[in-house]
């Protein structure tokens, strides 16, 4: 049953793991995604030319250690990569869902990852990390299930959405319904809404890089050819932002952007209430890492997440990156992140007291 009251009777769920399950399966880490991720996070498909979302970071001596760990990740309800989405068949009909598809929240994407622990035998997770939209699974494992995880590393997220992020995600949706394409949701079958879907994108690639981010990687270098009576992209970081929305419609589906981002919107830890009264009584540890560069989920957002945590009497450990990479540095500060990540999970695996990093 979802929280909007409707039920999927069938639903699929793609993952993958690395690494082995000990003995008595008290090594295992679920990684979850953000907006646009999926199960890959580590290692090559067959024919793929990069390797998973996260591969920097799960691995044998990486950060998430395979030889001591056993790893998960799923992709998401409402996904488009294997797991349940607007873009399966919808039993009742033998057509895809489309808008049919019933709203979904991020608690209900960690029910599923629930379901699939518990398919797994794993009775507590050693740890569930994650960034941005994977930092709001983190913090839905803790509220909803304290008792089955040991600790928590959430990743430049938030408590819910202020109104700027959601501001931002409505462009993105709008730019995909005016797509002549989109035809209400039900495209599947003909042509794809791509040209509104590539906009959105372009979008979130703004939001996720900083101005000193920007600065480094384009400056105001223009491409070779310019032609001053057109507006073909002129500038370098036109074409980056070209370049990225024309590849992701290859890769995701115009309705789980929707679904997904609106998921994102409504999500609110606290439920309404005070997210430290919530947790009162949680044993769990708790790293949470921020950026200073990230304008998207500013620090001030994490900083809540750990005085939360600290009111209900967690342990919890902060360490704020100097990064200029904006939110994209939860997936390219990798060495900090490295560091960060083997020490705190070494304490919980060891049952070492974790100690707070810096004062919040």
């Amino acid at each position: 049953m979802l929280e909007c009251g409707r039920k999927l009777e069938e639903v699929t769920i793609a993952y993958e793991t690395y690494g082995e399950l000990n003995r008595e399966r008290t090594n295992a880490v679920l990684i979850v995604h953000a907006l646009s991720g999926d199960a890959n996070a580590a290692g090559f498909h067959r024919g793929a030319r990069k390797p998973g979302w996260w591969d920097s970071m799960i691995g044998p001596g990486k950060g998430f250690d395979t030889d001591k760990y056993f790893v998960i990740c799923s992709n998401v309800l409402g996904g488009c990569k294997g797991t349940t989405g607007p873009s399966s068949i919808d039993p009742d009909t033998g057509k895809p869902y489309g808008l049919r598809f019933p709203l979904i929240s991020i608690h209900d994407m960690v029910n599923c990852q629930k379901l699939l622990v518990d398919h797994l035998g794993i009775e507590r997770l050693l740890s569930v990390s994650g960034g941005s939209m994977g930092g709001m699974q983190v913090l839905s494992w803790l509220t909803r299930y304290p008792d089955r995880v040991r600790s928590i590393i959430p990743i430049s997220t938030a408590i819910q959405h202020s109104p700027q992020q959601i501001a931002f995600d409505e462009v993105g949706r709008q730019a995909i319904m005016a797509d002549i394409h989109w035809k209400s949701g039900n495209y599947y079958g003909g042509p794809l809404p791509n040209r509104g879907l590539s906009v959105a994108r372009m979008v979130g690639h703004i939001t996720y890089m900083s101005d000193a981010s920007m600065h480094e990687k384009f400056g105001r270098q223009r491409k070779d050819s310019i032609d001053a009576f057109k507006f073909d992209p002129d500038f370098e970081v036109e074409g980056y932002l070209h370049y990225h929305g024309e590849n992701f419609v290859k890769r995701f589906d115009a309705n789980s952007y929707l679904y997904i981002t609106k998921a994102m919107d409504n999500f609110d830890a606290a439920e309404g209430g005070s997210l430290h009264e919530l947790l009162r009584g949680t044993d769990a540890k708790v790293l949470v890492i921020a950026f200073k560069s990230d304008w998207l989920y500013p620090a001030y957002q994490t900083k809540e997440i750990v005085r939360a945590c600290k009111l209900a009497g967690l342990e919890a450990s902060y360490c704020e990156v100097d990064s200029t990479y904006g939110h994209d540095a939860f997936l390219l500060e990798i060495e900090e992140e490295t560091h960060l990540v083997t020490h705190f999970l070494k304490k919980v695996y060891n049952g070492y007291e974790v100690m707070s990093e810096h004062a919040v």
